[in-house]
């Protein structure tokens, strides 16, 4: 009766996102509580929904955009973008010796706060030979410092009275996984989506080098880099819109039902956020991150607020 119960549950918040009821932060709320309050139904299954789901809602949310503008942007968020991923990791280098923290686990907090968050991990892991609960705790981290800024980014723009442009590169700079940028600028307006989707998949292609220089740090050889190539399906969609070979309505409605697959997305990525498996990681780890993530965020915040 419980299981019954408890998947009624799971469905019904699925229906409210995908219906438009509910938006991204409350749908990670909304997960963070489920998974407080019962066993997450299809567990086995959730990440690599949740992964698929990510892909299929950026790549939805290229139909809404022009070649021209993305150019524009990825030109503008482009130096930004070096500037700001290597002041991270010169700076989690640095910290993770200062604080004697294993260099595997900081080395992937720092490739996850750099780049892209959860993505950036997994695709770093190998090349460091990293261990299972080594990448559980980093992911862990992460997801944390991700749910904090989903709820706190649109409340603070507002605060210091960002534009739609100066949101957009902020949420792609400062926030981690794609996820949480995209949710967080969904809620700000569709110009700062369309810049912090643009500037985040760029920033994505980084994690190429840094797997490389990552090989070379820890003298790992033949080991596979993970490239994301959904991206090339993302600016394929930005052509397919560009060149108007589909109706308007159309078009937006793929970029309507993105939206909506994105909300399904945060809630399941809250029913992964676990306080045991926070409570495994340790204070240094979380202090790592947390000061990482703060001084990327004040940092990005005053170039952006003095360049705009």
């Amino acid at each position: 009766m419980k299981d019954f119960f408890s998947k009624s549950i799971y469905f019904l918040v699925i229906i409210l996102a995908l219906g438009g009821l509910i938006s991204s932060p409350i749908a990670l709320l909304f997960g963070v509580i489920f998974n407080f309050l019962w066993e997450a139904p299809f567990k086995k299954s959730n990440p690599k929904n949740i992964n698929l789901l990510l892909k299929i809602s950026v790549v939805g949310l290229g139909f809404g955009m022009l070649i021209k503008d993305t150019l524009q942007t990825g030109k503008e968020g482009f130096g930004l973008t070096i500037v700001t991923i290597v002041f991270t990791i010169t700076l989690g280098l640095w910290l993770t010796r200062l604080l004697k923290i294993d260099l595997k686990l900081g080395h992937l907090i720092t490739s996850g706060t750099a780049i892209c968050g959860g993505s950036a991990i997994a695709a770093i892991a190998p090349t460091v030979k990293a261990q299972e609960k080594t990448i559980s705790m980093a992911l862990g981290v992460i997801f944390l410092l991700n749910a904090t800024a989903l709820f706190i980014f649109p409340s603070l723009g507002y605060f210091f009275h960002l534009t739609q442009e100066q949101f957009g590169l902020w949420c792609a700079v400062a926030i981690h996984d794609t996820s949480s940028v995209v949710g967080a600028a969904l809620s700000y307006g569709d110009e700062a989506l369309q810049i912090a989707t643009t500037v985040k998949l760029s920033r994505t292609l980084w994690i190429i080098p840094f797997a490389m220089f990552s090989m070379f740090l820890f003298k790992t050889k033949g080991e596979k880099i993970k490239i994301p190539y959904f991206i090339l399906l993302f600016l394929l969609a930005i052509a397919i819109n560009s060149s108007h070979i589909l109706p308007e309505s159309t078009t937006q409605f793929i970029v309507l039902i993105s939206k909506r697959l994105l909300v399904v997305t945060l809630f399941l990525i809250g029913l992964t956020i676990s306080t045991k498996d926070l409570k495994a990681v340790g204070m240094k780890p979380i202090f790592l991150a947390g000061t990482l993530w703060v001084a990327i965020s004040v940092f990005s915040l005053m170039l952006i607020m003095v360049k705009l």
